[in-house]
């Protein structure tokens, strides 16, 4: 199996900016009540948007850069579309088989939603290596996309502040040389402390269990870094960046004290989109990339956490 490589990234966010400030007009919350605890100052909500039409747009700027990028590239080469999701316009079709009609994209491409929560953008990356060693030359478009704002109860304020709306794609492949790239992913079912109601439920709300998410977060954290780093045999002092689900910065903070001259690896973004569910960790890289902090041979740690419960992490050489 070959190594797994970002060829280009690409993000969509919903038109309308909400504050602190806006959120305190609507539930019994404050700005400092909100930034102090979770590190958030704003998040942007779905209006004329939507979880499919944000997937297929920060898919298509993926796929402009990859062409810019990548000489061998071209949109008839993506083999696999995966979309982790949980907030998808339809139960069916999904929205990957929408993102694939909006490029054009027919006959041979394998297109599916996957369901793993804030897990969900690395349980599709390790979905995408397994599957590409399948396809040789293809390409696989990953994408978190979330319209968390539809399923937020607004009079419960100790979740509704905390999350929004968004997308992030990346294009990858699997490269025949030497690198690094390992994924690990891992599952506990719980229906208790994080739920969200299906299809037909008389509840369709998301309900969270604070502490007891902040615990499961920080445990599993440090665990997943610390066994994926085994696995690939490195350690942190070969790391350049840690790019956590953004849920909260106190959870980021507290992993943080686990790794002492390393805590400035630890990349956050938690304030200017909040917590954006299956694509924050795409929202993170993409902002990586975008300003350039991310250069030829680094090597990062991704790790996802969220309902499921589940949780992965991966170390990939840029």
């Amino acid at each position: 199996m070959g190594i797994l490589r970002f060829v280009a990234t690409g993000k969509a966010l919903p038109k309308k900016l909400v504050t602190n400030e806006d959120i305190s007009k609507i539930v019994d919350t404050s700005d400092e009540w909100i930034a102090t605890r979770t590190g958030i100052k704003k998040r942007y909500y779905c209006e004329e948007e939507s979880c499919n039409s944000l997937a297929v747009e920060a898919a298509k700027e993926a796929v402009k850069r990859g062409i810019e990028r990548d000489s061998e590239f071209s949109p008839q080469k993506i083999g696999i579309i995966i979309v982790a999701t949980t907030s998808g316009d339809y139960a069916f079709p999904s929205t990957a088989c929408m993102v694939g009609k909006a490029l054009g994209l027919k006959g041979n491409v394998m297109a599916y939603d996957l369901s793993a929560a804030c897990s969900g953008f690395m349980y599709a990356l390790q979905n995408a290596k397994a599957l590409l060693n399948e396809m040789q030359g293809k390409y696989a478009l990953v994408i978190g996309s979330e319209e968390m704002s539809k399923i937020l109860d607004f009079s419960d304020r100790s979740t509704c502040v905390l999350f929004g709306d968004g997308a992030a794609a990346a294009l990858v492949k699997l490269e025949d040389k030497e690198g690094i790239s390992c994924i690990l992913s891992y599952s506990d079912g719980n229906d208790e402390d994080l739920i969200c109601g299906g299809v037909g439920s008389k509840d369709s709300f998301l309900k969270m269990k604070g502490q007891s998410v902040f615990k499961f977060a920080v445990k599993v954290i440090k665990q997943s870094i610390d066994e994926v780093l085994c696995q690939a045999g490195l350690d942190m002092s070969d790391i350049d960046y840690v790019v956590c689900h953004q849920a909260n910065a106190r959870i980021i903070e507290f992993v943080k004290r686990n790794y002492e001259g390393e805590k400035d690896k630890f990349y956050q973004n938690v304030g200017e989109y909040a917590n954006t569910s299956a694509a924050s960790i795409g929202l993170a890289l993409d902002d990586l990339f975008k300003s350039e902090k991310l250069k030829a041979g680094m090597k990062i740690v991704c790790v996802g956490f969220g309902a499921g419960l589940t949780w992965s992490a991966g170390i990939f050489e840029i």
